[in-house]
């Protein structure tokens, strides 16, 4: 099992980059070893940066199974139509919050077998997918919620020792 990154770890404001070699061994164990950690921590996503990795990959915990969604990009989002859910990570224990994001999204990937995939998602998956995607480009849930539901006062702690961490 991996160990999970928290807040306010520098990698997860960094950008990862293109995984270029899916199919080597190392990176077909570190697929592996993200969907253990993921289904471990009971998460419906998790991202390479969570775990350390400056890697372009997460895995989604699909109705069958984790898969690893590889080099995404998102090709389409409805920016009309928006669904709110309540959003937690991973990277952010025992913080939760209300976040509105498009209700459906199509993407760009490659699948763990390095095969180009399009993938076409709604509801509570497409906002699992959007919130993956944003890690890997160095977005924060907390950025993007409207009402916390808990863990308020620790959002403005962590974001002051983010701060610190900066100068």
């Amino acid at each position: 099992m991996l160990d999970v990154i928290y807040y306010p770890n520098k990698i997860l404001r960094k950008k990862t980059k293109k995984v270029k070699d899916i199919l080597s061994k190392e990176f077909q164990l570190f697929i592996k070893e993200m969907s253990e950690t993921m289904l471990k921590k009971d998460g419906l996503g998790l991202a390479a940066n969570q775990v350390n990795s400056d890697l372009r990959i997460c895995i989604i915990n699909f109705h069958d199974g984790p898969k690893a969604i590889i080099n995404p990009n998102i090709i389409w989002k409805n920016i009309f139509r928006k669904s709110t859910y309540e959003e937690g990570c991973l990277s952010f224990p025992n913080i939760f919050g209300l976040v509105k994001r498009p209700k459906k999204v199509y993407i760009r990937y490659q699948d763990k077998n390095g095969k180009r995939k399009w993938l076409r998602a709604s509801g509570l998956l497409a906002t699992v997918i959007q919130h993956e995607i944003d890690h890997l480009n160095g977005i924060l849930f907390i950025d993007k919620i409207f009402k916390h539901n808990k863990g308020k006062n620790k959002i403005k702690e962590l974001k002051k020792l983010a701060k610190i961490n900066e100068l």
